[in-house]
């Protein structure tokens, strides 16, 4: 097909071709190409999980006993007392009356906005949103308004001109954004929401395990949980495992279960992956040292970048390198991986025209060393251009 043809010569000429890269292991903060050894800058596993072996004993034991699928979707016979176990303690860990596991984050946010809002009501959401976002307000039917990135002023400017028409309003944004790093004024969202009778549901999958007292994110942090009525978050990124849940009242979940497409026709998570993130919440609980580490990691890596002289946003174990050009983005990631650090460009539509930027995902294996190497290597990276 011409259009095929003309997609993929327009991208590669903007240096926007996207290819896969399929590694031989990635183990213990390292990804592993053709027997080159790399660390990994590109891996969400932020407390590295994935490969602790509380996790996989968890994992085994569950395929043991219960086998490797759930063979089912949940409302036919894929229905396991461990998914339960799961979403108590989900609940609990979220501070909320219910919860709801998904099989994956794309599934949640797309089957949850979608199933719960319609023609003659409105969603409300950061422009930065994740694109499942985007995707549910499209698929609902509901009339969507992006509000500039964490501009609140913006915002409230919409709702006084636009609420009022509307049924039913929501306002959706994360609380840790994938790609700049940065957090939302939470305390004054939440404000703004009940003044203008919305919901407020919040993506907390690169928060959750992190932020808080107990690792339950950065509503728990701020102590609103119990006024944010949706708390959406992911297994597959601190986690270490996979899948994702919702924290919501009981009404809404059982409301969902027999609404929300994207659960009632997917085959329920196998019982190793749901051993797994039973496991993972129990790690972060007794081991808060994983995140106390990560964060203190992430300031000095993202403190050392700013005193060179680079524009690096954020304040999570998120650290994007903003280099504007994408063509400069893919250059640079190819001299960092030359000297053992795969990190990948991030580029448009990914992010804002002129915004390419390398982005770094920390995790418990990036030590300080490690990390001040790193700024060495960027530094020189980026110099050699002049």
């Amino acid at each position: 097909m011409d259009r095929i043809d003309d997609f993929l010569a327009q991208r590669k000429a903007d240096g926007l071709l996207r290819v896969l890269r399929p590694a031989d292991s990635r183990r213990a903060g390292k990804i592993y190409y053709g027997g080159t050894e790399l660390f990994d800058f590109s891996s969400n596993d932020y407390l590295a999980l994935s490969d602790h072996p509380r996790l996989k004993e968890a994992s085994k034991k569950a395929v043991d006993s219960l086998g490797v699928s759930a063979s089912a979707s949940r409302l036919l016979s894929g229905d396991l007392k461990i998914h339960h176990q799961l979403e108590d303690r989900v609940a609990e860990f979220k501070g909320k009356e219910s919860a709801l596991v998904f099989n994956t984050g794309y599934q949640a946010n797309v089957g949850i906005i979608s199933a719960l809002y319609d023609k003659g009501d409105a969603v409300f959401c950061d422009r930065l949103s994740h694109a499942s976002i985007i995707d549910a307000v499209r698929q609902s039917g509901a009339r969507l308004f992006r509000f500039n990135h964490n501009d609140l002023d913006h915002l409230e400017s919409i709702l006084k001109k636009e609420s009022s028409k509307f049924k039913n309003r929501l306002i959706v944004t994360e609380t840790v954004f994938s790609m700049d790093g940065d957090k939302p004024p939470l305390r004054e969202l939440v404000d703004i929401k009940d003044r203008y009778d919305c919901l407020l549901m919040v993506d907390e999958a690169h928060a959750t395990g992190i932020f808080g007292p107990n690792g339950a994110g950065v509503l728990e942090e701020q102590g609103l949980s119990s006024r944010v009525e949706l708390i959406m978050g992911t297994f597959s990124k601190a986690l270490g495992s996979f899948g994702a849940y919702l924290a919501c009242s009981e009404k809404v979940k059982q409301y969902l279960v027999n609404s929300c497409r994207s659960f009632i026709y997917s085959t329920a998570l196998p019982p190793a992956v749901i051993a797994a993130n039973i496991e993972a919440l129990n790690i972060v609980r007794d081991e808060p040292v994983r995140r106390q580490t990560l964060l203190t990691n992430a300031d000095f890596f993202r403190t050392r970048l700013r005193e060179d002289g680079f524009d690096v946003t954020g304040s999570s174990q998120i650290v994007p390198l903003i280099v504007a050009d994408s063509n400069r983005a893919v250059r640079l990631s190819g001299e960092l991986q030359k000297s053992g650090f795969w990190v990948l460009p991030i580029r448009p539509p990914t992010v804002p025209k002129g915004q390419a930027r390398l982005r770094f995902s920390l995790t418990c294996h990036h030590t300080k060393e490690l990390l001040g190497k790193l700024a060495e290597r960027i530094v020189e990276g980026l110099q050699s251009e002049k």
